[in-house]
């Protein structure tokens, strides 16, 4: 299966408790960490909410 390489490249700072939950659930905990997530739809889900916050590439 695919799988995408999720960095957070922007401060969760002043972001809602719902997206900052999203953020924990994909693994990332701090400021440029990278985290490889299996490329589900609820991963797909999880990354929409928070898409302002990181950067997405996909990992062959």
């Amino acid at each position: 299966m695919a799988k995408l390489k999720v960095t957070q490249v922007i401060s969760k700072n002043g972001e809602t408790k719902r997206q900052i939950a999203n953020l924990r659930c994909l693994g990332i905990r701090k400021m440029h960490q990278s985290v490889e997530v299996e490329d589900t739809p609820v991963a797909r889900g999880m990354i929409q909410k928070v898409a302002h916050l990181v950067t997405v590439e996909e990992v062959k």
